[in-house]
């Protein structure tokens, strides 16, 4: 896989070119009807070019940073602790988004859910540092806090379970704590966590979180992922509705007998 250097823009569904900083270029999208406008500010929207007789102006997309909690290199592939990496990994399939552009410390991949433009992440700075890729990433582009969601393992959750929340702690979790600290400690960014369960017995916490699913277990991530997925696109283009709060509900019973 080639991976290209970053340049301050988004591209649908194509890594950005390199360009100066200065001469920020106008990207065409793959749809006729929308535009991508690259402000001054390092700042995006993206610009509906067909007259909207509801609407006094053009509608704007706010972009959405996506980031995926985990350690980089082989050996951890597969492990609890890089969930979030698999999420990302699966978004970016399903949504036909390259995941080959190197930036602050980060795996990019630039694309889009609909019409509103995404930037997904996988932070290669080691899990408990993840904040050094995710702040300076969501300052250069100017993503708003409700718009960063943070993809990670989470113990407290039976494995498979998930949890899309709006905002919260760090709930002991190094490497969300480390991105929180990074965006000035702020609780109010969103958060998508993926239940891994907790360790049996008297099973050393950092052994267990570096080992991988047992079959069964492994199913059930999977199964996790491609809801994450659907979750995620629901988050994306309708924010925290109510399609939000059936999930979480969905979600705290799908192991539960009846």
């Amino acid at each position: 896989m080639s991976l290209a250097v970053a340049t301050p823009s988004f591209a649908r569904l194509s890594p950005p070119t390199i360009s100066p900083r200065r001469r920020l270029p106008l990207l065409s999208t793959s749809s006729p009807c929308t535009r991508i406008h690259l402000r001054r500010r390092r700042s995006i929207a993206v610009v509906s070019s067909v007259p909207d007789p509801a609407a006094a102006r053009p509608a704007e997309y706010t972009p959405w940073l996506i980031a995926g909690l985990g350690n980089p290199g082989n050996k951890y592939h597969g492990t609890r602790h890089n969930v979030g990496f698999e999420m990302v990994d699966r978004i970016a399939r399903d949504e036909g988004i390259v995941m080959n552009t190197i930036q602050s410390k980060s795996l990019l991949g630039v694309g889009s859910i609909g019409d509103v433009p995404i930037l997904l992440v996988k932070p290669q700075s080691y899990i408990n540092y993840s904040g050094e890729a995710v702040g300076p990433l969501a300052a250069y582009y100017q993503v708003p806090l409700r718009h960063i969601l943070v993809i990670y393992d989470e113990m407290s959750l039976p494995n498979g379970v998930l949890r899309l929340q709006r905002k919260g702690g760090h709930g002991r979790h190094n490497g969300l704590q480390n991105v929180m600290e990074h965006l000035d400690g702020s609780r109010e960014l969103p958060r998508l966590s993926i239940g891994i369960g907790s360790p049996p017995g008297k099973m050393d916490t950092r052994a267990f979180l570096l080992q991988k699913f047992s079959s069964e277990e492994r199913l059930q991530i999977d199964t996790a992922l491609e809801q994450g997925v659907d979750a995620v696109r629901t988050l994306v283009l309708k924010g925290f509705s109510g399609s939000i709060e059936r999930f979480n509900l969905v979600q705290k019973y799908k192991f539960h007998s009846t």
